[in-house]
Protein backbone atom coordinates (compact mmCIF):
# COMPACT_ATOMS: atom_id res chain seq x y z
CA UNK A 1 0.00 0.00 0.00
CA UNK A 2 3.18 2.49 0.46
CA UNK A 3 3.44 3.15 -3.01
CA UNK A 4 0.51 4.93 -3.34
CA UNK A 5 2.30 7.40 -1.15
CA UNK A 6 5.33 9.45 -2.28
CA UNK A 7 8.22 10.68 -0.25
CA UNK A 8 7.80 14.30 -1.24
CA UNK A 9 4.29 14.69 -0.55
CA UNK A 10 4.80 13.15 3.10
CA UNK A 11 7.32 15.51 3.98
CA UNK A 12 5.09 18.73 3.40
CA UNK A 13 4.10 20.44 6.56
CA UNK A 14 0.86 22.26 6.50
CA UNK A 15 1.59 26.05 8.22
CA UNK A 16 -0.41 25.65 11.46
CA UNK A 17 -3.50 27.59 12.02
CA UNK A 18 -3.91 31.12 13.36
CA UNK A 19 -7.06 29.94 15.11
CA UNK A 20 -6.87 28.34 18.65
CA UNK A 21 -6.21 24.09 19.20
CA UNK A 22 -9.50 23.85 20.64
CA UNK A 23 -11.45 25.70 17.79
CA UNK A 24 -9.87 23.47 15.14
CA UNK A 25 -11.82 20.51 12.93
CA UNK A 26 -10.92 17.10 14.01
CA UNK A 27 -9.42 16.02 10.25
CA UNK A 28 -10.52 12.34 10.42
CA UNK A 29 -8.71 12.19 7.10
CA UNK A 30 -8.58 8.33 5.39
CA UNK A 31 -5.16 7.24 6.35
CA UNK A 32 -4.60 8.64 9.59
CA UNK A 33 -6.86 6.38 11.52
CA UNK A 34 -7.28 3.11 12.29
CA UNK A 35 -10.90 1.19 11.94
CA UNK A 36 -12.97 0.53 14.53
CA UNK A 37 -13.22 -2.54 16.69
CA UNK A 38 -15.35 -5.20 15.21
CA UNK A 39 -18.31 -6.26 17.74
CA UNK A 40 -17.31 -10.08 16.77
CA UNK A 41 -13.90 -9.56 19.08
CA UNK A 42 -15.57 -6.83 21.52
CA UNK A 43 -18.68 -8.93 22.53
CA UNK A 44 -15.92 -11.81 22.97
CA UNK A 45 -13.70 -9.17 25.33
CA UNK A 46 -16.95 -8.45 27.06
CA UNK A 47 -16.52 -4.76 26.47
CA UNK A 48 -19.59 -2.05 26.42
CA UNK A 49 -21.80 -0.96 23.98
CA UNK A 50 -20.70 -3.54 21.11
CA UNK A 51 -21.79 -1.70 17.68
CA UNK A 52 -20.88 -1.79 13.84
CA UNK A 53 -19.70 1.72 13.58
CA UNK A 54 -16.44 3.70 11.88
CA UNK A 55 -14.61 6.86 12.62
CA UNK A 56 -15.64 8.55 9.90
CA UNK A 57 -19.06 8.12 10.28
CA UNK A 58 -20.86 11.33 11.51
CA UNK A 59 -22.97 9.38 14.58
CA UNK A 60 -20.66 6.81 16.74
CA UNK A 61 -23.45 5.12 18.11
CA UNK A 62 -22.37 6.24 21.77
CA UNK A 63 -24.26 5.69 24.64
CA UNK A 64 -27.41 7.73 25.42
CA UNK A 65 -25.56 8.65 28.86
CA UNK A 66 -22.17 8.28 27.06
CA UNK A 67 -20.93 11.87 28.97
CA UNK A 68 -22.13 10.92 32.70
CA UNK A 69 -20.43 7.43 31.71
CA UNK A 70 -16.50 9.24 31.19
CA UNK A 71 -16.77 11.92 34.05
CA UNK A 72 -17.83 8.91 36.48
CA UNK A 73 -14.46 7.14 35.09
CA UNK A 74 -12.27 10.24 35.28
CA UNK A 75 -12.99 10.80 38.52
CA UNK A 76 -12.96 7.19 39.24
CA UNK A 77 -9.95 7.23 37.69
CA UNK A 78 -8.51 10.49 39.16
CA UNK A 79 -9.23 8.88 42.96
CA UNK A 80 -7.24 5.57 41.73
CA UNK A 81 -4.09 6.62 39.78
CA UNK A 82 -2.22 9.80 42.16
CA UNK A 83 -0.14 9.82 38.87
CA UNK A 84 -2.72 10.59 36.38
CA UNK A 85 -3.89 13.80 39.47
CA UNK A 86 -0.61 14.67 39.30
CA UNK A 87 -0.10 14.69 35.48
CA UNK A 88 -3.28 16.84 35.46
CA UNK A 89 -2.41 19.42 37.63
CA UNK A 90 0.94 19.95 37.46
CA UNK A 91 2.38 21.36 33.54
CA UNK A 92 3.50 24.60 33.31
CA UNK A 93 3.80 24.30 29.56
CA UNK A 94 7.38 24.86 29.05
CA UNK A 95 7.37 23.15 25.54
CA UNK A 96 10.40 21.23 26.27
CA UNK A 97 8.39 18.24 25.09
CA UNK A 98 6.86 20.00 22.30
CA UNK A 99 9.52 18.55 19.76
CA UNK A 100 10.57 15.07 20.74
CA UNK A 101 7.66 13.59 19.58
CA UNK A 102 7.97 11.68 16.11
CA UNK A 103 3.84 12.40 14.92
CA UNK A 104 4.35 16.15 15.97
CA UNK A 105 7.65 16.48 13.46
CA UNK A 106 5.91 13.76 10.80
CA UNK A 107 2.98 15.75 10.48
CA UNK A 108 3.21 19.58 11.75
CA UNK A 109 -0.34 19.09 13.54
CA UNK A 110 0.12 20.97 17.35
CA UNK A 111 -2.20 18.31 19.06
CA UNK A 112 0.64 16.06 18.61
CA UNK A 113 2.62 18.07 20.19
CA UNK A 114 3.03 15.80 23.85
CA UNK A 115 1.93 19.33 25.85
CA UNK A 116 -1.16 19.74 23.74
CA UNK A 117 -2.13 15.70 23.04
CA UNK A 118 -2.49 15.96 27.26
CA UNK A 119 -4.37 19.48 26.76
CA UNK A 120 -7.00 17.38 25.55
CA UNK A 121 -7.72 15.64 28.71
CA UNK A 122 -6.74 18.48 31.05
CA UNK A 123 -8.76 21.27 29.47
CA UNK A 124 -12.40 18.96 30.41
CA UNK A 125 -10.29 18.03 33.61
CA UNK A 126 -10.19 21.20 34.31
CA UNK A 127 -13.64 22.47 32.80
CA UNK A 128 -15.33 19.75 34.78
CA UNK A 129 -13.49 19.16 37.75
CA UNK A 130 -12.20 22.45 38.34
CA UNK A 131 -14.30 25.36 40.26
CA UNK A 132 -11.98 27.98 38.20
CA UNK A 133 -12.62 26.16 35.16
CA UNK A 134 -16.24 26.07 35.58
CA UNK A 135 -16.02 29.56 35.78
CA UNK A 136 -13.79 30.94 33.88
CA UNK A 137 -13.84 28.56 30.89
CA UNK A 138 -11.24 29.08 28.39
CA UNK A 139 -9.39 31.43 30.49
CA UNK A 140 -8.08 28.69 32.52
CA UNK A 141 -7.41 26.43 29.37
CA UNK A 142 -10.54 24.77 30.37
CA UNK A 143 -13.40 23.46 28.27
CA UNK A 144 -16.76 21.05 28.90
CA UNK A 145 -17.04 17.30 27.21
CA UNK A 146 -18.75 17.12 24.41
CA UNK A 147 -19.14 14.86 21.28
CA UNK A 148 -16.75 16.53 19.21
CA UNK A 149 -14.22 16.48 22.24
CA UNK A 150 -14.43 12.34 22.09
CA UNK A 151 -13.24 12.35 18.50
CA UNK A 152 -10.65 14.44 19.34
CA UNK A 153 -9.57 12.69 21.76
CA UNK A 154 -9.68 9.33 19.96
CA UNK A 155 -7.98 11.08 16.70
CA UNK A 156 -5.36 12.20 18.69
CA UNK A 157 -5.01 9.15 21.53
CA UNK A 158 -4.82 6.66 18.42
CA UNK A 159 -1.65 8.84 17.14
CA UNK A 160 0.69 8.38 19.98
CA UNK A 161 2.45 5.41 20.14
CA UNK A 162 3.02 5.64 24.07
CA UNK A 163 7.01 5.60 23.07
CA UNK A 164 8.02 7.82 26.29
CA UNK A 165 10.26 9.82 24.60
CA UNK A 166 8.99 13.18 25.42
CA UNK A 167 9.00 11.85 29.00
CA UNK A 168 12.57 11.78 28.77
CA UNK A 169 12.93 15.50 28.08
CA UNK A 170 9.78 16.72 30.76
CA UNK A 171 11.41 18.50 33.90
CA UNK A 172 8.51 17.80 35.73
CA UNK A 173 8.79 13.95 34.68
CA UNK A 174 5.33 13.77 33.39
CA UNK A 175 4.45 10.30 31.35
CA UNK A 176 2.37 11.68 28.33
CA UNK A 177 2.12 7.61 27.73
CA UNK A 178 0.48 7.26 30.53
CA UNK A 179 -2.15 10.27 29.86
CA UNK A 180 -2.77 8.41 26.87
CA UNK A 181 -3.72 5.18 28.13
CA UNK A 182 -6.45 6.92 30.29
CA UNK A 183 -7.73 8.97 27.56
CA UNK A 184 -7.63 5.18 25.58
CA UNK A 185 -9.24 3.60 29.04
CA UNK A 186 -11.90 6.30 29.37
CA UNK A 187 -12.89 5.81 25.73
CA UNK A 188 -13.54 2.55 26.14
CA UNK A 189 -15.98 2.52 28.84
CA UNK A 190 -18.02 4.17 25.78
CA UNK A 191 -17.22 1.52 23.43
CA UNK A 192 -14.42 3.22 21.22
CA UNK A 193 -11.77 1.58 20.57
CA UNK A 194 -9.99 0.20 17.20
CA UNK A 195 -9.71 -3.64 15.88
CA UNK A 196 -6.16 -3.82 16.00
CA UNK A 197 -5.93 -3.88 19.77
CA UNK A 198 -9.64 -5.77 20.25
CA UNK A 199 -8.62 -8.51 17.84
CA UNK A 200 -5.21 -9.59 18.76
CA UNK A 201 -6.49 -8.93 22.50
CA UNK A 202 -9.50 -11.32 21.75
CA UNK A 203 -7.50 -13.73 19.53
CA UNK A 204 -4.89 -14.36 22.93
CA UNK A 205 -8.14 -14.77 25.13
CA UNK A 206 -9.02 -17.78 22.85
CA UNK A 207 -5.88 -19.43 21.75
CA UNK A 208 -2.90 -17.91 23.76
CA UNK A 209 -1.77 -15.51 20.95
CA UNK A 210 -2.78 -12.72 19.04
CA UNK A 211 -2.29 -13.85 15.86
CA UNK A 212 -5.20 -16.84 16.70
CA UNK A 213 -2.58 -19.48 16.33
CA UNK A 214 -4.12 -23.38 17.45
CA UNK A 215 -1.74 -25.22 19.30
CA UNK A 216 -1.67 -27.65 16.44
CA UNK A 217 -0.45 -24.96 14.10
CA UNK A 218 2.42 -23.73 16.88
CA UNK A 219 3.89 -27.22 16.87
CA UNK A 220 3.62 -27.47 13.13
CA UNK A 221 5.52 -23.62 12.83
CA UNK A 222 8.11 -25.05 15.33
CA UNK A 223 8.73 -28.60 13.67
CA UNK A 224 9.19 -26.38 10.38
CA UNK A 225 11.93 -23.90 12.18
CA UNK A 226 13.22 -27.33 13.13
CA UNK A 227 13.25 -28.89 9.21
CA UNK A 228 14.32 -25.73 8.01
CA UNK A 229 17.48 -24.97 10.75
CA UNK A 230 18.18 -29.10 9.43
CA UNK A 231 19.00 -28.19 6.35
CA UNK A 232 20.84 -25.23 6.85
CA UNK A 233 23.06 -26.53 9.64
CA UNK A 234 22.96 -30.08 9.38
CA UNK A 235 22.21 -30.10 12.87
CA UNK A 236 18.92 -31.28 14.83
CA UNK A 237 17.88 -28.93 17.37
CA UNK A 238 14.77 -30.52 19.76
CA UNK A 239 12.61 -27.99 21.22
CA UNK A 240 9.87 -29.23 23.27
CA UNK A 241 5.92 -27.57 23.89
CA UNK A 242 3.96 -28.53 26.94
CA UNK A 243 6.52 -30.04 28.64
CA UNK A 244 6.45 -30.25 32.80
CA UNK A 245 9.41 -30.32 34.64
CA UNK A 246 11.70 -28.37 32.19
CA UNK A 247 13.68 -25.92 33.69
CA UNK A 248 13.29 -22.87 32.09
CA UNK A 249 9.65 -21.74 30.27
CA UNK A 250 10.58 -19.22 26.98
CA UNK A 251 7.59 -16.95 26.22
CA UNK A 252 8.06 -15.36 23.29
CA UNK A 253 6.24 -12.97 20.32
CA UNK A 254 3.74 -15.31 18.72
CA UNK A 255 5.02 -13.42 15.41
CA UNK A 256 8.63 -15.10 15.81
CA UNK A 257 7.10 -18.42 14.72
CA UNK A 258 4.64 -16.51 12.13
CA UNK A 259 5.96 -13.82 10.35
CA UNK A 260 9.02 -12.97 8.40
CA UNK A 261 11.77 -11.55 9.08
CA UNK A 262 10.62 -12.54 12.70
CA UNK A 263 11.21 -16.67 12.06
CA UNK A 264 15.04 -15.96 11.63
CA UNK A 265 15.33 -14.52 14.76
CA UNK A 266 13.25 -18.27 16.01
CA UNK A 267 16.22 -20.24 14.46
CA UNK A 268 18.87 -18.28 16.58
CA UNK A 269 16.48 -18.89 20.10
CA UNK A 270 16.70 -22.76 19.07
CA UNK A 271 20.20 -22.63 17.79
CA UNK A 272 21.35 -21.16 20.74
CA UNK A 273 19.81 -23.04 23.61
CA UNK A 274 20.34 -26.07 21.60
CA UNK A 275 24.21 -25.50 21.35
CA UNK A 276 24.18 -24.67 25.42
CA UNK A 277 22.22 -27.32 26.43
CA UNK A 278 19.29 -25.85 27.72
CA UNK A 279 16.36 -27.45 29.42
CA UNK A 280 13.49 -25.59 28.33
CA UNK A 281 9.92 -25.18 27.11
CA UNK A 282 7.41 -23.56 25.27
CA UNK A 283 4.06 -23.52 25.88
CA UNK A 284 0.68 -23.50 23.61
CA UNK A 285 -1.31 -21.46 25.90
CA UNK A 286 1.39 -18.81 26.77
CA UNK A 287 2.01 -18.69 23.28
CA UNK A 288 2.23 -15.27 23.15
CA UNK A 289 4.70 -12.70 25.09
CA UNK A 290 2.92 -9.52 23.67
CA UNK A 291 0.29 -7.87 25.93
CA UNK A 292 -2.19 -5.64 23.44
CA UNK A 293 -3.75 -5.51 27.16
CA UNK A 294 -1.53 -2.46 27.08
CA UNK A 295 -2.93 -0.25 24.62
CA UNK A 296 -6.69 -0.91 26.03
CA UNK A 297 -7.05 -0.67 30.17
CA UNK A 298 -5.40 -1.73 32.46
CA UNK A 299 -7.63 -4.43 33.21
CA UNK A 300 -7.24 -6.22 30.02
CA UNK A 301 -3.64 -5.67 30.74
CA UNK A 302 -3.95 -7.50 33.89
CA UNK A 303 -5.48 -10.34 32.40
CA UNK A 304 -3.50 -11.16 29.62
CA UNK A 305 -0.62 -10.62 31.90
CA UNK A 306 -1.84 -13.89 34.25
CA UNK A 307 -1.61 -16.29 31.77
CA UNK A 308 2.13 -16.51 31.62
CA UNK A 309 2.82 -16.52 35.18
CA UNK A 310 -0.28 -19.11 35.53
CA UNK A 311 1.51 -21.82 32.51
CA UNK A 312 4.84 -21.06 34.54
CA UNK A 313 2.97 -22.61 37.80
CA UNK A 314 1.48 -25.45 35.64
CA UNK A 315 4.99 -26.75 33.89
CA UNK A 316 6.30 -26.14 37.46
CA UNK A 317 9.64 -24.69 35.68
CA UNK A 318 11.93 -22.43 37.49
CA UNK A 319 11.93 -19.72 35.94
CA UNK A 320 10.93 -17.43 32.50
CA UNK A 321 13.03 -16.26 29.78
CA UNK A 322 11.55 -14.12 26.91
CA UNK A 323 12.09 -13.36 23.71
CA UNK A 324 12.43 -10.52 21.60
CA UNK A 325 9.37 -8.26 22.27
CA UNK A 326 8.70 -4.44 22.81
CA UNK A 327 5.87 -4.45 24.88
CA UNK A 328 5.58 -7.78 26.89
CA UNK A 329 8.67 -5.81 28.78
CA UNK A 330 7.05 -2.72 29.65
CA UNK A 331 4.22 -4.25 31.36
CA UNK A 332 6.43 -6.63 33.41
CA UNK A 333 8.96 -4.39 34.59
CA UNK A 334 6.54 -1.55 35.02
CA UNK A 335 3.37 -2.88 35.98
CA UNK A 336 3.12 -6.64 36.68
CA UNK A 337 4.57 -6.65 40.71
CA UNK A 338 1.14 -4.03 40.98
CA UNK A 339 -1.09 -5.47 38.91
CA UNK A 340 -0.26 -9.34 39.49
CA UNK A 341 2.17 -8.89 42.28
CA UNK A 342 6.07 -10.83 42.57
CA UNK A 343 6.02 -13.76 41.25
CA UNK A 344 7.01 -15.70 44.83
CA UNK A 345 6.56 -19.34 43.46
CA UNK A 346 9.27 -19.13 40.98
CA UNK A 347 13.17 -19.49 41.74
CA UNK A 348 15.17 -16.19 41.03
CA UNK A 349 16.52 -16.19 37.46
CA UNK A 350 20.22 -18.17 37.19
CA UNK A 351 21.62 -19.01 34.18
CA UNK A 352 22.50 -22.68 33.81
CA UNK A 353 25.56 -21.93 31.72
CA UNK A 354 27.45 -18.98 33.49
CA UNK A 355 25.50 -19.45 37.14
CA UNK A 356 24.66 -15.36 36.77
CA UNK A 357 22.19 -14.45 38.86
CA UNK A 358 19.51 -12.13 37.48
CA UNK A 359 19.21 -9.91 40.24
CA UNK A 360 17.02 -7.14 38.41
CA UNK A 361 14.85 -10.13 37.71
CA UNK A 362 13.97 -11.34 41.67
CA UNK A 363 10.68 -9.81 41.58
CA UNK A 364 9.24 -10.96 37.75
CA UNK A 365 11.87 -14.09 37.71
CA UNK A 366 11.51 -13.40 33.90
CA UNK A 367 14.65 -12.56 32.00
CA UNK A 368 15.28 -11.30 28.69
CA UNK A 369 16.90 -13.42 26.00
CA UNK A 370 19.41 -10.04 25.47
CA UNK A 371 20.14 -10.48 29.17
CA UNK A 372 20.72 -14.20 28.85
CA UNK A 373 22.80 -14.01 25.53
CA UNK A 374 24.99 -11.09 26.74
CA UNK A 375 25.80 -12.74 29.77
CA UNK A 376 27.06 -16.05 27.77
CA UNK A 377 29.02 -13.81 25.45
CA UNK A 378 31.05 -12.29 28.30
CA UNK A 379 31.89 -15.69 29.82
CA UNK A 380 32.96 -17.10 26.39
CA UNK A 381 30.85 -20.08 26.33
CA UNK A 382 29.39 -19.27 23.06
CA UNK A 383 31.64 -19.60 20.05
CA UNK A 384 31.11 -17.12 17.17
CA UNK A 385 31.91 -16.31 13.90
CA UNK A 386 31.16 -12.68 13.00
CA UNK A 387 32.71 -12.57 9.59
CA UNK A 388 29.98 -14.65 8.51
CA UNK A 389 28.02 -11.27 8.59
CA UNK A 390 30.37 -9.43 6.77
CA UNK A 391 28.05 -8.97 3.99
CA UNK A 392 26.11 -6.49 6.91
CA UNK A 393 26.83 -3.16 7.54
CA UNK A 394 24.65 -3.02 10.74
CA UNK A 395 22.94 -0.67 12.85
CA UNK A 396 20.59 -1.06 16.21
CA UNK A 397 17.57 0.71 16.34
CA UNK A 398 16.88 0.25 20.27
CA UNK A 399 13.20 -0.49 20.48
CA UNK A 400 11.31 2.07 22.81
CA UNK A 401 9.62 -0.14 25.27
CA UNK A 402 13.20 -2.36 26.41
CA UNK A 403 14.99 0.88 25.85
CA UNK A 404 13.52 3.00 27.79
CA UNK A 405 10.87 1.10 30.14
CA UNK A 406 13.59 -1.47 31.47
CA UNK A 407 17.00 0.34 30.69
CA UNK A 408 18.52 -2.24 28.02
CA UNK A 409 21.11 -0.44 25.98
CA UNK A 410 24.25 -2.45 26.10
CA UNK A 411 23.57 -6.07 26.50
CA UNK A 412 22.26 -6.18 22.56
CA UNK A 413 24.66 -4.11 21.72
CA UNK A 414 27.37 -6.47 23.21
CA UNK A 415 25.84 -9.48 21.22
CA UNK A 416 26.25 -7.36 17.87
CA UNK A 417 29.70 -6.35 18.18
CA UNK A 418 30.18 -10.21 18.86
CA UNK A 419 28.28 -11.56 15.98
CA UNK A 420 29.27 -8.81 13.85
CA UNK A 421 32.20 -7.01 12.29
CA UNK A 422 31.05 -3.94 10.85
CA UNK A 423 28.54 -1.55 13.46
CA UNK A 424 27.62 1.81 13.32
CA UNK A 425 25.51 4.14 15.56
CA UNK A 426 22.99 6.58 14.72
CA UNK A 427 23.17 10.11 15.95
CA UNK A 428 23.20 10.26 19.94
CA UNK A 429 19.77 11.49 19.95
CA UNK A 430 17.96 8.90 18.12
CA UNK A 431 19.75 6.39 19.79
CA UNK A 432 19.61 4.82 23.89
CA UNK A 433 16.91 6.75 25.80
CA UNK A 434 16.65 9.31 22.81
CA UNK A 435 15.58 6.74 20.20
CA UNK A 436 12.69 7.82 18.04
CA UNK A 437 10.37 5.30 18.00
CA UNK A 438 9.37 3.45 14.52
CA UNK A 439 5.94 4.81 14.24
CA UNK A 440 3.52 1.91 14.64
CA UNK A 441 3.55 0.46 18.10
CA UNK A 442 0.74 0.69 20.80
CA UNK A 443 -1.61 -0.77 18.20
CA UNK A 444 -1.75 1.31 15.59
CA UNK A 445 0.25 -0.63 13.03
CA UNK A 446 -2.07 -1.35 10.29
CA UNK A 447 -2.56 -0.81 6.92
CA UNK A 448 -5.37 1.73 6.85
CA UNK A 449 -3.81 3.89 8.64
CA UNK A 450 -0.30 3.91 7.03
CA UNK A 451 -0.06 7.73 6.03
CA UNK A 452 0.38 8.24 9.99
CA UNK A 453 2.37 5.86 10.50
CA UNK A 454 5.09 6.97 7.43
CA UNK A 455 4.63 10.37 8.62
CA UNK A 456 5.25 9.41 12.42
CA UNK A 457 7.89 7.02 11.22
CA UNK A 458 10.04 9.92 9.60
CA UNK A 459 12.64 11.08 12.37
CA UNK A 460 13.93 7.15 12.45
CA UNK A 461 14.29 7.19 8.86
CA UNK A 462 16.43 9.85 8.84
CA UNK A 463 18.66 8.59 11.35
CA UNK A 464 19.13 5.42 9.26
CA UNK A 465 19.24 7.26 6.66
CA UNK A 466 22.32 9.18 8.14
CA UNK A 467 24.16 5.98 8.56
CA UNK A 468 22.94 4.95 5.16
CA UNK A 469 25.09 7.38 3.77
CA UNK A 470 27.60 7.76 5.83
CA UNK A 471 28.66 4.04 6.63
CA UNK A 472 26.60 2.29 3.78
CA UNK A 473 24.67 0.41 6.63
CA UNK A 474 22.42 -1.99 5.02
CA UNK A 475 20.68 -3.49 7.80
CA UNK A 476 18.58 -2.45 10.88
CA UNK A 477 18.82 -5.03 14.11
CA UNK A 478 15.99 -4.44 16.50
CA UNK A 479 14.30 -6.56 19.62
CA UNK A 480 10.29 -5.80 18.76
CA UNK A 481 8.18 -8.18 17.42
CA UNK A 482 6.25 -4.83 16.48
CA UNK A 483 9.14 -3.32 14.80
CA UNK A 484 10.09 -6.12 12.54
CA UNK A 485 6.44 -6.22 10.99
CA UNK A 486 6.36 -2.62 10.78
CA UNK A 487 9.94 -1.30 9.61
CA UNK A 488 10.50 -2.84 6.83
CA UNK A 489 7.43 -1.24 5.06
CA UNK A 490 8.54 2.28 6.60
CA UNK A 491 11.86 2.08 5.56
CA UNK A 492 11.53 0.92 1.91
CA UNK A 493 9.78 4.04 1.95
CA UNK A 494 12.24 6.32 3.41
CA UNK A 495 15.77 4.65 2.88
CA UNK A 496 15.07 1.61 0.13
CA UNK A 497 17.94 -1.04 0.68
CA UNK A 498 18.18 -1.23 4.70
CA UNK A 499 16.99 -4.80 5.57
CA UNK A 500 15.79 -5.71 9.09
CA UNK A 501 16.90 -8.24 11.36
CA UNK A 502 16.50 -9.43 14.71
CA UNK A 503 19.41 -9.30 16.76
CA UNK A 504 19.21 -13.56 17.50
CA UNK A 505 19.25 -13.78 13.08
CA UNK A 506 22.65 -12.64 13.65
CA UNK A 507 23.25 -14.76 16.63
CA UNK A 508 22.48 -17.54 14.27
CA UNK A 509 23.94 -17.05 11.16
CA UNK A 510 27.51 -16.51 13.39
CA UNK A 511 26.97 -18.84 15.38
CA UNK A 512 29.54 -22.17 15.16
CA UNK A 513 27.81 -25.27 16.26
CA UNK A 514 28.76 -28.31 17.61
CA UNK A 515 28.76 -31.36 14.73
CA UNK A 516 27.56 -28.66 12.01
CA UNK A 517 27.63 -28.85 8.08
CA UNK A 518 29.70 -26.30 6.02
CA UNK A 519 27.33 -23.41 5.97
CA UNK A 520 26.24 -22.63 2.73
CA UNK A 521 23.95 -20.21 2.96
CA UNK A 522 22.59 -17.63 5.92
CA UNK A 523 19.17 -18.23 7.86
CA UNK A 524 17.46 -16.46 5.04
CA UNK A 525 19.02 -18.82 2.72
CA UNK A 526 20.69 -16.49 1.25
CA UNK A 527 24.41 -17.54 0.02
CA UNK A 528 27.56 -16.96 2.55
CA UNK A 529 30.67 -15.94 1.25
CA UNK A 530 33.28 -19.16 0.92
CA UNK A 531 35.98 -16.97 2.13
CA UNK A 532 33.50 -15.86 5.22
CA UNK A 533 32.58 -19.41 6.47
CA UNK A 534 34.23 -20.74 9.10
CA UNK A 535 32.71 -23.40 10.04
CA UNK A 536 33.93 -26.06 7.79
Amino acid sequence: MAEKYLPGDLQVIEAPSSRAWYDLPVPMKKGTYSHAGTPKHAAYLGLPNVREWQPHNEDWKLPDDWKEILLKGMRERLGKFRSFRLFMEMCVRCGACADKCHFYLGTGDPRNMPVLRAELLRSVYRGEFTLSGRLFGRLVGARRLTESVVKEWFYYFYQCTECRRCAVYCPYGIDTAEITMMGRELLNLVGVNINWIVEPASNCFRTGNHLGLQPHTIRDNIEFAVDEIKGITGVTVEPSINRKGAELLFVIPSADIFADPHIYTFYGYLMLLHELGIDYTFSAYASEGGNFGLFHSNELMKRLNAKIYAEARRLGVKWILGGECGHMWRVLHQYMDTMNGPADFLEVPASPVTGTVFENARSTKMVHVCEFTADLIHHGKVRLDPSRNDRLRVTYHDSCNPARSMGLFDEPRAIIRASCNNFFEMPEQTIREHTFCCGSGSGIGTDENLEIRLRGGLPRAQAVSHVRERHDVNTLACICAIDKATLPTLLNFWVPGVEVYGVHELVGDALVMRGESPRATTLRGEPLAEETNAGE
